[in-house]
């Protein structure tokens, strides 16, 4: 593997990958440090990947989990522990394809799981199902906020993104686009109030508190828009990627306070969306590359 700045589209820093789920940190070339830790061999395309919350490179021993999405309409967990522990369960139930999972925030003993068999699910580490929500259309992002533990966002692509009591089991509250189809939901990390999502070519925004519209949109993506994520260091700063075109894809990076997006860049068969924990970094997955950019606060 290796790694290059990347001026040709726009991105920071390039990662080059294998067809595997790679775990990496650490090795530091022009600015960046990354390692390959292990590699896992998963033989099915993934469409979906969540981290839990009990991943740990520097407990002793180090532990890595995480959780895919098949095509083959399977959830898989798998555990390692960079040595002689390395295990893998299936998880079976969807009867169409899983749009999005996470995990439980804070302990990481739950799955949510949500599909195109218009069900969001909620799985316990072994597999077994604890929750089961019917939805009304596909659902294509399930969001878990580490301050609202028994609380779980599920967007669905009729353009509703419903809240769930998950000891009630019931909905607590509603949001609208008004417009189709919503492709991708997420809750702000820095502030719980915060919703935001694509839908047609636009992001919205929501304040829960103060209605189930919109507070904000803006057309983003003239291909229609894919997915959204706010940064997870900075309540104003959110990422979205249009939809996957035959060479490209379109990110663009945005701040509250900006009238035009501040960063606009390119991956080549661009696929997933995601930001660093705790740097205004997001990286999205392409043709055998992961491609990083780097904002401003």
């Amino acid at each position: 593997m290796k790694m290059k700045q990347d001026s040709t589209r726009n991105t920071s820093y390039t990662v080059d990958c294998e067809d595997y789920v790679h775990v990496e940190e650490d090795a530091e070339v022009e600015g960046m440090q990354y390692k390959t830790l292990r590699t896992f061999h998963h033989g099915i395309r993934v469409d979906a990947i969540a981290w839990s919350p009990e991943t740990r490179l520097d407990a002793i021993p180090p532990q890595i989990r995480f959780c895919t999405a098949a095509s083959d309409r399977k959830l898989r967990l798998f555990t390692s522990d960079l040595q002689d522990k390395n295990e893998f369960k299936t998880f079976d139930g969807h009867s169409d394809y899983i749009n999005d999972l996470v995990f439980a925030p804070n302990e990481g003993q739950e799955i949510a799981s949500v599909s195109d068999d218009h069900t969001c699910r909620v799985w316990d580490l072994e597999g077994n199902e604890k929750a089961h929500f019917v939805l009304r259309s596909p659902g294509m992002s399930v969001c878990w906020h580490p301050e609202e533990a028994f609380k779980l966002m599920v967007a669905e692509k009729n353009g509703t993104i419903r809240f769930y009591d998950l000891i009630t089991q019931q909905a607590i509250l509603s949001l609208e686009c008004e417009q189709t189809p919503l492709m991708s939901a997420d809750w702000c990390l820095k502030n719980t109030l915060k919703i935001g999502a694509v839908a047609g070519s636009d992001w919205l925004i929501w304040d829960i508190t103060r209605s189930s519209y919109p507070q904000d949109k803006r057309p983003v993506h003239v291909d229609r828009a894919r997915l959204f994520r706010w940064s997870r260091v900075n309540e104003n700063l959110f990422a979205t990627t249009g939809y996957p075109g035959k060479t490209t894809t379109q990110l663009q990076v945005h701040h509250l306070g900006h009238p035009q997006p501040i960063l606009t860049g390119t991956a080549a068969v661009g696929s997933g969306l995601t930001w660093h924990r705790t740097l205004p970094l997001c990286a999205v997955g392409g043709d055998h590359k992961i491609f990083f950019w780097v904002t401003e606060m």
